[in-house]
């Protein structure tokens, strides 16, 4: 079994290469971020998902997210 993050969106197995930081501002602080990771193919579906909903703070790859240590 593999270490490395993958995908969030359903039934995708792909290694995760975006952190998609969101938060719900009816639930959470403005502070608050929930993190969706997202593979190559599904970034656009996934940040158009959150962004309709006005959820969606920020899109940042995987390893940029990881080196900010988040």
């Amino acid at each position: 079994m593999s270490d490395t993050p993958i995908c969030s969106a359903k039934g995708c197995r792909a290694d995760a290469v975006w952190v998609l930081a969101w938060n719900n501002p009816k639930i959470h602080t403005p502070e608050r971020r929930k993190t969706w990771l997202a593979c190559e193919e599904h970034r656009e579906h996934l940040s158009q998902f959150l962004g309709v909903r006005g959820f969606l703070k920020d899109v940042v790859l995987l390893e940029e997210w990881e080196a900010q240590g988040d």
